[in-house]
């Protein structure tokens, strides 16, 4: 059962690869037509499409190890332990192929913890398969069973989390938009910040629009690109809309924080 469970997982591993490396495809693609930012999101939807995918796989495991208690099953112990064996070689290759890129780019670097993560639940597999050859005790298949399904769930709550937060378009982890509208105020001619909306256009790319009230005169195209530059550098934010108000005197429809 153990080994069904880590077989699972990795199942599960490779259907979200396969989902993740569509929706990379998709990504690609250039905007036209009613997507005019593209099919960038759709990695966000394969991010929850993967928690989704694990959490059916890990519940399935879950009822079966607990029946196990019940019915146990012998277990073929010299079997179990190759198959796991191969288990670690495979995860370890994979994970190794993510090592290069895990510093660069957030997706990558969870792909490489997460292939690691799997050698390390195949390791587990053989310790406890060759505690059950030892010791003649088949209630340790579905008590490891379940450890590994606690271990991946742990997991898969943080990438569903995020997937629905990004699903929901909320400012990306680690991005706080009170920082931005700091930032924003400091500017030279800069007296008020409205209006300020951050949302993911893909797991690895960030838009931005504001309104900046700047009573001194339209600072020119310049001091606007110099701005979206400064953004990108510092809070990594690839698209920025920003638009100059001049005249305190009128009232913007969207300067109240109740209005979208």
């Amino acid at each position: 059962m153990a080994l069904l469970a880590d077989a699972g997982h990795n199942l599960s591993d490779v259907a979200g690869l396969l989902i993740a490396w569509g929706a990379a495809t998709l990504a690609r693609r250039r905007p036209s037509g009613r997507y005019t930012y593209g099919l960038r999101s759709s990695s966000i939807l394969a991010a929850l499409a993967n928690a989704v995918l694990l959490l059916v796989a890990i519940s399935v495991i879950a009822i079966e190890a607990i029946r196990r208690f019940a019915e146990p099953s012998p277990v073929a112990g010299t079997t179990v332990m190759i198959v796991a064996g191969i288990g670690i070689l495979v995860n370890t290759a994979t994970a190794l192929l993510f090592m290069r890129g895990r510093k660069g780019d957030l997706n990558i670097r969870g792909a490489f913890l997460h292939m690691a993560a799997d050698a390390a639940v195949s390791a587990g597999v053989v310790l406890a398969d060759l505690a059950i050859v030892l010791t003649g005790r088949t209630w340790i298949d579905p008590v490891t069973s379940l450890v590994i399904v606690a271990v991946v769930a742990f997991g898969t709550w943080g990438l569903l989390r995020d997937s629905v937060n990004l699903s929901l378009q909320a400012a990306p982890s680690g991005l706080d938009p009170a920082d931005i509208d700091a930032f924003l105020r400091e500017q030279s001619g800069v007296t008020n910040v409205h209006d300020l909306h951050v949302w993911p256009l893909s797991t690895t790319e960030t838009a931005l629009t504001v309104h900046l009230l700047v009573p001194g005169g339209y600072p020119g195209d310049a001091f606007v690109a110099g701005l979206a530059q400064a953004l990108e550098h510092r809070f990594a934010i690839h698209h920025a809309t920003i638009q100059v108000e001049t005249d305190a005197a009128v009232t913007c429809a969207l300067e109240p924080s109740s209005v979208v």
